[in-house]
């Protein structure tokens, strides 16, 4: 009855976790390129943290310890989130905030919609993309609560997702990209595992076993016929995850390289640049 009139939780003590464990850390310090949807309250809009648009935005420029909170404060369990931010001009600008999931439960979506924004810009850090290649029984009572959970809500919120799966595996594969995409997700959750506020010590250790075994499963990819996620290669989640990471590294390195390199070209090898950067910047 708690969550009728106010929230869950008063989240006190995650705030203080994550305050802790980012410090002073911003969103333009972020080892790699990241993208956290929000939803201000005030303004009635999606609000989307991206390493990308706090280049042009700099009143983007959050603690991400405010960033982490207010992407977590899913209503009924957590309270909205207040911060401001300052740019260099001086300029304040407010936040109330609120979990992004209410606009964009599934964000791979709103990546992909950063990125693209980013080749449409001319951004060298992506490919050029030329204009010709984008062408029962249950009454009312019951679909709104049954046994603990919300139904209808459920069923809105998983399936506004699995739409989210089921397009971006249409892009992908259209441009011949599918391997680009890596999407690990447990769709067999049930029970207290598949809770978002059952906190004690059992659950925890559950999901961490749920986690770990996830981790072991073969790389699934969503069927355009069927629209189920079925297994597309030997490689585990586990390895295709270290794939990513070595692709992220080699990526930064490239990046950091030209940054500091500019006129030296890009045809030269990885091993080659690395040399060059010693020499130009150390």
């Amino acid at each position: 009855m708690k969550s009728l009139s106010g929230p869950k939780y008063d989240g006190k003590y995650l705030r203080s976790v994550v305050k802790e464990k980012l410090g002073s850390t911003r969103l333009h310090q972020t080892l790699t390129n990241v993208v956290i949807p929000t939803f201000d309250i005030k303004r009635l809009q999606p609000t989307i943290f991206s390493s990308f648009e706090v280049k042009k935005n700099p009143s983007l420029d959050a603690l991400l310890s405010d960033v982490c909170i207010a992407t977590s404060a899913a209503p009924t369990y957590l309270p909205a989130h207040y911060f401001q931010t300052k740019d260099p001009a001086g300029n304040v600008r407010d936040f109330n905030l609120i979990d992004g999931g209410v606009a964009a439960n599934n964000p791979a979506l709103v990546a992909v919609g950063e990125v693209t924004k980013e080749i449409t810009r001319g951004s060298p850090d992506f490919f050029p993309v030329n204009q010709w290649t984008l062408e029962a029984k249950w009454g009312i009572l019951s679909w709104l609560t049954h046994g603990g959970s919300t139904p209808l809500v459920d069923i809105f919120t998983q399936a506004s997702a699995d739409m989210v799966d089921v397009h971006l595996s249409v892009v992908f594969q259209a441009l011949h990209s599918e391997q680009r995409y890596l999407r690990i997700q447990e769709d067999t959750l049930s029970g207290n595992v598949s809770s978002v506020d059952i906190a004690t010590k059992k659950n925890l250790d559950d999901l961490v076993k749920v986690g770990e075994a996830l981790l072991k499963k073969p790389v699934s990819r969503v069927n355009l016929e069927s629209g189920v996620f079925e297994s597309c290669s030997e490689e585990t989640n586990e390895e295709a995850l270290r794939s990513c990471d070595v692709g992220l590294i080699e990526t930064s390195l490239l990046a950091g390289l030209r940054d500091c390199c500019p006129k030296r070209g890009n045809t030269a090898t990885l091993g080659s640049l690395m040399t060059m950067k010693l020499e130009k910047c150390v």
